[in-house]
């Protein structure tokens, strides 16, 4: 009955859901009503893998790499929630027949997505628990699987509101693979059948080990260049002014140290010009640094702004230390910690990491990583790194072996989406 009062609910407010969804043109709006058309010839296996928006397409992309693999003559076709997202698929997702922005959670639209895709199979990623996606794949005769799945604390008070739609869409899912223990006994609680939820571990944490990404540009290189270099990546309001705070007082000590900003969204950089400003802080974006050139070190500002996508994992590499964001506000719950312990990085990150608990439980405990709460505690903690190279590296070491042992999740979640069996013909 609810199912049916959730569709009934939805039809009135689909104009009001296309401008709330970021449908900017008539391509978008297309999109979000679930037109889209595959290349002539498509063939089956037909696979949808949908993902929220640019982190979650970097985890399912191992996971598209080995059905690729596996379906060399299949069509994939892959959809998110933003159109960041939607361009980074296109970039990184090699061989994707579509991408597109997700189609509304609306009977009415998912069904017209499914017309034209009419695929085999249907990978749901991590959190996006659409009710209508399961229900209308499995209705319209695919095999549904959540990927990499997980759900937190907070997320499962929320589902739980509307606990017996959501069971209802889990019924549909034939696997759900999530990455913890933890993620699992939540899965339970919001009503999914305990035979179908397994325990694979986090993609993402194969995907910072497989040496893939994209190599450091000549222009970032030479801002990192010959000095120690602290990077604070993923970082949400308020993060960066307590950064900034802390990196005023490393620089009466350490006057050769370079500050990273990498805002998670971009559109944020604005916000942290002003931050920065207002510390009297000199300044550079990574989208308006200089060519290379020779004896620029005394020139080269000592902060940057990273305000372009996808090259915060290599500018990790380059890092003394990182802090990785989204972890001082108990509202976020951190972004991957994962990515620069794999660059053998020892890592700061705030309390509030429920998101990413697992892992930086295990980098805690090894010694690679350290919990801080404000300007101060980030100080101190890089002020003892910085005096102590040999604590540095060790600490760095300690991450990568984490990050390494954590590894196999793609592995796993590729062996038992196997065991479904999916038609190579339809």
């Amino acid at each position: 009955m609810l199912r049916h009062l959730y569709s009934i609910l939805w039809y009135p407010a689909l104009p009001f859901a296309l401008a709330a969804a970021g449908a900017r043109d008539a391509r978008d709006r297309r999109e979000r009503m679930g037109r889209i058309e595959l290349p002539p010839g498509a063939s089956p296996p037909r696979i949808w893998i949908h993902a929220a928006s640019v982190g979650e397409i970097e985890a399912v992309r191992p996971i598209a790499a080995g059905l690729r693999r596996r379906y060399e003559h299949g069509a994939i076709v892959v959809t998110t929630m933003t159109a960041t997202g939607r361009d980074a698929a296109r970039r990184r997702i090699a061989g994707a027949a579509a991408c597109a922005l997700a189609p509304l959670d609306c009977p009415l639209t998912v069904r017209a997505f499914l017309r034209a895709v009419r695929p085999n199979l249907v990978l749901v990623a991590e959190t996006e628990l659409w009710p209508n996606y399961f229900i209308e794949s499995r209705r319209a005769g695919a095999r549904v699987a959540v990927i990499n799945g997980r759900i937190s604390e907070r997320a499962l008070a929320g589902y739980r509101r509307a606990k017996s739609l959501f069971a209802a869409a889990l019924q549909c899912a034939d696997l759900i693979l999530v990455q913890s223990a933890d993620d699992a006994r939540r899965y339970f609680a919001l009503g999914a059948p305990p035979d179908r939820v397994i325990v694979t571990g986090n993609t993402k944490f194969d995907l910072v080990l497989d040496g893939t990404g994209p190599p450091l540009r000549e222009e970032l290189e030479q801002f990192a260049s010959g000095r120690p270099v602290l990077v604070a990546g993923s970082t949400a309001p308020g993060e960066e002014a307590v950064v900034a705070d802390a990196y005023l007082k490393l620089r009466e000590r350490f006057p050769a140290l370079a500050l990273v900003i990498a805002p998670r969204h971009p559109a944020r950089t604005p916000e942290v010009e002003q931050v920065v400003r207002a510390r009297a802080l000199a300044y550079v974006r990574a989208s308006e640094l200089p060519p290379p050139a020779p004896d620029v070190g005394a020139e080269r500002a000592p902060l940057l702004i990273l305000d372009t996508m996808g090259e915060l994992r290599a500018l990790y590499g380059r890092a003394a230390i990182a802090f990785v964001g989204g972890s001082l506000d108990a509202s976020r719950g951190g972004q991957n910690v994962a990515e620069p312990a794999a660059a053998s990085v020892p890592v700061l990150f705030g309390p509030h990491y429920e998101n990413q608990r697992e892992m930086a439980s295990a980098l805690i405990s090894a010694g690679g990583a350290q919990v801080v709460r404000d300007a101060g505690e980030i100080a101190d903690a890089c002020a003892r790194w910085l005096t102590d190279d040999r604590a540095r590296q060790s600490a760095g070491q300690a991450a990568r072996q984490t990050a390494g042992e954590a590894g196999g999740g793609a592995r796993r979640t590729l062996m038992h989406l196997e065991s479904l069996a999916v038609p190579v013909e339809s």
